[in-house]
């Protein structure tokens, strides 16, 4: 995976983002669990959520998925 700096942060960003609209909504819990592990195995650490997403779900299983993990990059 290739990492733009998030501005003078120090921080780094995947240059691939991956979008969770589908948490809560087309996609259950485990669905969406088994598509983060596999965003994470790649070297993904961008994602895009929004409250509206399946009317919150999205944001409350990305964080619930987040619990546990060390962001390294």
């Amino acid at each position: 995976m290739q990492y733009r700096s998030l501005g003078r942060t120090g921080v780094k960003v995947s240059q691939l983002c991956f979008g969770t609209m589908a948490f809560g909504g087309d996609a259950d819990e485990a669905t969406s669990a088994q598509m983060f592990n596999r965003t994470r195995d790649a070297g993904i650490n961008f994602y895009d959520t929004a409250d509206a997403y399946a009317m919150g779900r999205s944001e409350k299983i990305l964080g619930r998925l987040f619990v546990g993990f060390q962001m390294s990059t």
